[in-house]
C-alpha cells in the first residue's frame, strides 16, 4: 500500500498548501486537503491496472476490427485473442473493489485510444507475446508475467504513455515508484483491498496524526527552530524547509515508534528532492543539533515494537 515515505511527502504538500493559505484555513480544511492527495494516488493506481486490462481486453477489438473488413485475409479471421481470456483479467474484472474504483475514477474517460492501440500492436509484434498464445495451457505464472510484460515493457519505458500520465495526473512524479510495487504486488496477488484500502488505517493514523500534529505544535516547533539559526533569518529561509523541519522535530517528540535516524534521514532526502539545493545540508544540520539537544534534555523517547510499520 502507499509507504511511509509518501505519506510524508502528501503530508508536507498539505502543509505547504496550508502555509499558503496565510491563516485562512478552515476547521478540516488541511484534512481534507490531505483526503483528496491520497484520493489522487487511488486514482492513478486504478488507471494504471485499468490501461493494462484494456490493453489485454484490445485482441478482442482487434480481431473485431480485422474480421469486418470488406476482404478479410486469412489471418486478419485468425487473431489470436487468448490474452483477453487471461484468468488474472478476469479476476480483477469481477473484483468489487475495482468496479467500485472504475465507477469513481472513470477511468475510461481518460484513455486515449491511439495510444492504447500503440501499445497492444507493440504487444502483438513481441516475442513474448508469441510465446504466450503459443502456450497449450493456462498458468497462474504464465498469465501474472504478460500483465507484467505490458506494464513493465510497454507502458513505462514509453515517453508518450508516460507523457500521457503525467498530463492527467500531478501526482506521477511523487507516486511513480511507489505505484511500480503497488502494481507488481497486485499482479502478483489481485485482490480489492488495493482499491478500498490503499492507505492501511495504521497509516492513515500515522498521516492524519502528523499533519494535525505539526499544526497544534507549529509555535513550540518553531521555538526549537529559531535559536538555531544564527545568522539566518527565518522569514528568509525557504518555507518548504521550515516545514520539513518542524515535520522531523514532532516525530522526535510526539511519535514514539520512529526511530530518530529514521526520522533524520527521510526529511534529509525529502529536503534534498522538493526543496533548495541547500536544504539537504541545511536541514541535516538544523535536525541533528535539535536531536542532541532534546536527547541531552531528555525530552525524547521511544519504544520498540517488532511489528510496528511506522
Amino acid at each position: 500500500m502507499i509507504s511511509r515515505r509518501n505519506i510524508r511527502v502528501k503530508v508536507m504538500q498539505t502543509l505547504y498548501s496550508v502555509d499558503s493559505m496565510n491563516g485562512t484555513v478552515k476547521p478540516g480544511e488541511a484534512l481534507s486537503i490531505l483526503t483528496k492527495k491520497i484520493d489522487q494516488s487511488r486514482h492513478l493506481f486504478t488507471y494504471l491496472i485499468y490501461f493494462i486490462t484494456e490493453v489485454a481486453r484490445y485482441a478482442e477489438t482487434d480481431a473485431r476490427h480485422k474480421a469486418s473488413k470488406h476482404l478479410p485475409s486469412e489471418t486478419d479471421l485468425n487473431v489470436n485473442t487468448r490474452i483477453a481470456g487471461n484468468e488474472i483479467l478476469w479476476k480483477i474484472y469481477e473484483d468489487k473493489g475495482f468496479k467500485d474504483a472504475v465507477t469513481l475514477f472513470k477511468p475510461g474517460n481518460t484513455i486515449d485510444p491511439d495510444l492504447l492501440k500503440k501499445i497492444y500492436l507493440e504487444l502483438a509484434a513481441s516475442p513474448e507475446y508469441q510465446e504466450y498464445i503459443g502456450l497449450e495451457a493456462r498458468s497462474k505464472q504464465s498469465e501474472k508475467e504478460i500483465l507484467e510484460f505490458i506494464f513493465c515493457n510497454l507502458m513505462l519505458p514509453n515517453e508518450d504513455f508516460i507523457g500521457h500520465v503525467e498530463e492527467h495526473f500531478i501526482n506521477w512524479d511523487d507516486d511513480a515508484e511507489m505505484m511500480n510495487q503497488l502494481v507488481l504486488n497486485f499482479l502478483g496477488k489481485p485482490t480489492g483491498l488495493y482499491f478500498t484500502e490503499i492507505l492501511s488505517k495504521e497509516k492513515w493514523d500515522f498521516a492524519r496524526g502528523l499533519l494535525e500534529t505539526v499544526l497544534e505544535k507549529a509555535e513550540h516547533s518553531m521555538e526549537l527552530i529559531k535559536p538555531k539559526l544564527k545568522n539566518w533569518d527565518a522569514e528568509r529561509i525557504a518555507a518548504l524547509d521550515l516545514i520539513i523541519l518542524q515535520m522531523g522535530i514532532c516525530e522526535f517528540l510526539y511519535f514514539e515508534t520512529i526511530p530518530t535516524k529514521v526520522t533524520i534521514n527521510e526529511y534529509i532526502d525529502l529536503a534534498k528532492e522538493y526543496s533548495t539545493v541547500q536544504s539537504g545540508q541545511f536541514v541535516n544540520g538544523l535536525l541533528d543539533n535539535i536531536h542532541k539537544e532534546l536527547t541531552a534534555e531528555n525530552k525524547i523517547h521511544k519504544k520498540q515494537f517488532k511489528n510496528s510499520t511506522l
